[in-house]
């Protein structure tokens, strides 16, 4: 008896975990910023090693900040609606990488892939590397929020289950 109300507890606490996996993944897309009060893209969306990349901007009524792990920070002036930049020669070929523009307060992202091979007639400019900071580690994608309501879901199941699973075993006086 005590193995099925055990069971009982395990799968509802499995249940639990399992639909906030959808919530989860949810919260993921939204913070794709898809939907921004600004316009703004990389072009071409794939480029080769040291090539130049057209960072463009619309509609942002204050300096826009772009930034990447694959290329220098950039500032476009309020006014400007495009600047180019070169593409770090060590960039990893296949690689993904996010370019985020941020607009005041509000920001989004894009992808830059880059390409295998070099590009054919690059253009040197002068390259200024500062420091490359990565995201953070395993809790780069998330904010403390985030983290908190999902902490928060698992505890009350757990309790939940817990508590029910006590319950019962104290009205079956066993």
């Amino acid at each position: 008896m005590r193995a099925i109300r055990v069971a009982s507890a395990v799968l509802l606490g499995l249940t639990a975990l399992t639909l906030t996996a959808p919530v989860a993944a949810a919260g993921d897309e939204r913070d794709h910023h898809d939907v921004t009060p600004f316009g703004f893209h990389v072009s071409p969306s794939t480029i080769a090693a040291g090539g130049r990349v057209t960072l463009a901007v619309d509609g942002c009524r204050s300096d826009t900040k772009v930034t990447s792990g694959v290329f220098d920070a950039v500032t476009i002036p309020k006014g400007q609606s495009s600047a180019v930049v070169p593409v770090d020669w060590d960039a990893r070929p296949g690689a993904s990488y996010r370019v985020t523009f941020q607009c005041g307060k509000d920001d989004g992202y894009t992808e830059l892939t880059i390409a295998h091979g070099h590009p054919s007639n690059p253009t040197p400019l002068p390259l200024h590397h500062g420091v490359k900071a990565g995201v953070g580690g395993t809790l780069g994608g998330f904010d403390l929020g985030e983290i908190g309501l999902g902490a928060a879901l698992i505890a009350g199941s757990v309790g939940t289950a817990y508590y029910w699973t006590r319950r019962r075993s104290g009205e079956h006086g066993g």
